[in-house]
């Protein structure tokens, strides 16, 4: 009986003590060198406390990454050249990554990655490369075949920036039946007819919309309402937003705002925006001015409005996400090498830091996951 009991109290105290709150966080850095890839931190939902990240494993520059529905698998841009794409099994209970396979994707610079809403193709975008490619998931989550591969060409007025295509996003919309490709560096947001069946691509037609010269689009979202599109762009630090018709994949520009406060008289660029579940917000990061932007959306018909220019806590802000609960922004400051949390008030959508910035080798992404 004593032996019996032994045992129970050494399992209670080898099992994990995970509370109901409780959420892991990947980071993943962007640096070479041993030790850097992905690491792992615990993130509480009730109190927005961020535990300092453990290292998971090494790997080649995750600048971008994004976890499966279904969370045991993780898919990850491998920027720098040749580029590329790795897909990984994730184990629910610990959060550890094993690589499944790794793939070129036809472009240097590989700088994004997205599911479509079924869950069966990974979307690449290639920065340097200026390419666009599908690729069909096998039933294990790893990486199988291309599906779809498009080489855009062409510049635009940017001297040092503009020189070729920069394909910096790609999302599929709310429907599944199209996907949008922000391309820095022709200053077009494109729209392509996407198949759910066969993970081909064609151009839309129009195929795209051009947005002002020198404005670099970078990242696009979509309100949860479907009838709205929000493209962030880089060089000239403002968000763009149109009205989508779901039928015939067609972009309206309604409003174009910058992100930067009126007086800012520095160099600064934008980097991520994401949408409130709660489609009353808006905000976007600004490296340079190395805050985040909060706009108030207009629920009669999307426009932006303003409403909180906030420190991000450190330097160079790159992505930043929402907690589940939506109660909380964890940003990353690649300059600086830290993550900060921010409280979001629900009804005003004004951001509070929460706490001290927590140290994170060279972040650019970060994802949650809930703890099994």
């Amino acid at each position: 009986m004593k032996t019996i009991f032994a045992v129970v109290l050494i399992a209670l105290h080898a099992a994990p003590a995970f509370s109901a709150s409780d959420t892991f966080v990947y980071f993943g850095s962007h640096r070479a060198g041993p030790n850097l890839g992905f690491s792992l931190a615990h993130f509480d939902t009730d109190t927005g406390v961020l535990t300092k990240p453990e290292f998971l494993r090494e790997a080649r520059a995750p600048a971008f990454f994004s976890i499966h529905p279904d969370g045991q698998h993780l898919y990850t841009c491998n920027s720098g050249n040749p580029g590329g794409v790795s897909s990984y099994a994730i184990d629910p209970h610990t959060g550890a990554l094993t690589l499944l396979n790794r793939e070129l994707a036809g472009g240097g610079d590989t700088s994004y990655v997205s599911l479509d809403r079924t869950g069966r193709y990974a979307l690449v975008a290639n920065y340097d490369g200026g390419s666009i490619a599908v690729f069909a998931l096998k039933p294990d989550g790893s990486l199988g075949d291309w599906t779809a591969f498009v080489q855009h060409t062409g510049k635009s007025m940017n001297p040092q920036r503009q020189t070729h295509a920069y394909a910096h996003s790609i999302i599929t919309d709310p429907l599944n039946r199209f996907a949008l490709v922000a391309d820095l560096g022709v200053d077009k947001l494109f729209v392509y007819r996407f198949d759910e069946k066969t993970g081909a691509l064609k151009p839309n037609t129009p195929a795209f919309v051009s947005v002002p010269p020198g404005s670099g689009p970078r990242h696009v979202k979509f309100h949860p309402n479907g009838r709205w599109v929000y493209l962030i762009n880089e060089i000239a630090s403002t968000v763009i937003g149109y009205d989508w018709d779901s039928e015939k994949g067609g972009l309206t520009e309604f409003q174009n705002v910058s992100t930067l406060p009126v007086d800012f008289q520095g160099t600064s660029a934008c980097a991520e925006l994401e949408v409130h579940p709660n489609g009353k917000f808006l905000y976007g990061s600004n490296r340079g001015h190395d805050s985040l932007a909060v706009f108030a959306i207009d629920a009669a018909n999307g426009h932006l409005a303003a409403i909180q220019h906030v420190p991000s806590g450190g330097k160079t802000p790159r992505n930043f996400a929402f907690d589940p609960t939506a109660k909380w922004i964890v940003c990353t400051n690649h300059g600086s090498d830290n993550a900060v949390v921010f409280r979001v008030d629900a009804s005003t959508g004004r951001l509070t830091q929460q706490g001290e910035p927590v140290p994170v080798p060279a972040p650019f992404c970060e994802r949650f996951l809930s703890v099994r």
